[in-house]
């Protein structure tokens, strides 16, 4: 088979380089960067590294210096934040500049440089809604980036636990493929003229992820031409006033979007008593004596108080299970999992029957990590939070499955 050369943005302890490996000998990644910020020992990356190097092809440094180093490759990826980005002039010369440290100006600057053919990105799911004064306007930014630079995009906001899988965790998946290529002029041919075969049927995502052929609105964008019939004079132009209603699921074609809610089918699901362990776990991990206190945390409340000002007002917030219950899939694992938090999950015991914490074996369980795969001498603080900010691993695997049907074709 066909080598297919990536390069891991954002790579944290390795999620996409796993989920692609998983899908084919065929991926073969060639440079990866992970830097955390105001970190001084940079854990994630000494897991990365250990497992797949150490190398001199993985990078440890701010983005804003390592995208230098980025080379030419046949897939770019790469899970980065929700940021501002928004765009301004830059000085007299009239150039045009994104907002400094925002993540998506440094890949936008390596897709102008390497131009690889593929992209596959993931996002929160309220990206798609950014910013609250201008709903749609960051992604309608990065649609915009895309085409300027010839690139067909799809989108999905995907639920892990609809597909099978034992966490509730929702994230935007972005996807796009330069002009030149097969699958580019594939969906030339196909979404002219009848959208909904991409949106619901024969899209790179609507393979892997099938959802229920709905007749419900397609929605379309302009990227190219305001409301009003004038162009947009530039990108700065797009960022002062575009604004959009992006659904669940779309794509982009040559400046159009079109954009409808999907169903997913139903899948048999995965729980989360799925991936617990049976066998007894430290005692470290219970509760102890601490009960009354996290049934306060995860109860409900009505609590008055005052602000700064003098303003009297009622802090008001709803129940969350206690325990989790084990025959559902879970909450999604935030990065505060290890804290004293009311988000932390609290489960209950299959051996003992007595309330503890997820195990970081379980956290790497719920995300599809091999056990053990943060055990590489990183604080145990730290191995919940690499959980908190990975992708679910069998996710990539799927979309590294479909993506190899289309590069055969090139």
């Amino acid at each position: 088979m066909k080598e297919i050369t990536v390069a891991e943005l954002f790579a944290g302890v390795g999620g996409f380089r796993i989920g692609l490996e998983k899908a084919s000998v065929s991926y073969r990644t060639i440079w990866a960067n992970q830097w955390e910020p105001g970190k001084t020992r940079q854990y994630a990356f000494e897991c990365y590294d250990q497992h797949f190097g150490p190398s001199l092809t993985n990078s440890n440094e701010d983005i804003a210096i390592a995208k230098r180093d980025c080379p030419k490759v046949d897939l770019l990826v790469g899970g980065f934040p929700c940021q501002d980005y928004s765009v301004a002039h830059s000085g007299d010369a009239k150039g045009i500049e994104g907002k400094k440290g925002v993540l998506w100006w440094y890949i936008n600057d390596i897709l102008k440089a390497r131009r690889p053919k593929y992209v596959l990105l993931e996002n929160v799911d309220r990206l798609l809604k950014s910013p609250s004064k201008q709903r749609g306007r960051d992604f309608g930014v990065i649609l915009r980036c895309l085409y300027d630079l010839g690139y067909y995009a799809e989108w999905r906001v995907i639920n892990a636990a609809e597909y099978g899988y034992p966490q509730r965790r929702r994230r935007t998946f972005i996807f796009a493929a330069r002009k030149r290529t097969t699958w580019y002029r594939t969906v030339l041919n196909m979404g002219s003229d009848n959208p909904r075969r991409i949106l619901f049927k024969d899209g790179f995502f609507a393979d892997q992820f099938k959802v229920t052929k709905g007749e419900g609105l397609v929605r379309e964008y302009d990227l190219k031409v305001k409301s009003d019939g004038t162009d947009y004079a530039d990108l700065v132009d797009f960022s002062d006033s575009f604004a959009a209603a992006f659904e669940n699921t779309g794509f982009m074609l040559n400046g159009k979007v079109y954009t409808s809610t999907t169903t997913p089918y139903k899948h048999k699901q995965m729980v989360l008593g799925d991936i617990l362990e049976s066998d007894g776990v430290d005692e470290k991990y219970f509760l102890g004596s601490n009960l009354e206190k996290w049934q306060y945390m995860k109860g409900a409340k009505r609590i008055e108080r005052t602000a700064a000002n003098g303003h009297s007002y009622v802090f008001s917030e709803g129940p969350i299970a206690f325990p989790d219950p084990s025959d559902r899939p879970s909450r999604t694992m935030l990065t505060s999992e290890s804290s004293t938090n009311r988000s932390t999950h609290i489960v209950e015991d299959p051996k003992t029957g007595n309330l503890r914490f997820l195990t970081p074996v379980e956290c790497e369980r719920l995300n599809g990590f091999p056990d053990g795969w943060t055990d590489t001498g990183m604080p145990e603080k730290f191995r919940y939070f690499c959980m908190g900010n990975a992708l679910v691993v069998p996710l990539i695997t799927r979309m590294g499955k479909q993506l190899l049907t289309i590069t055969a074709k090139d």
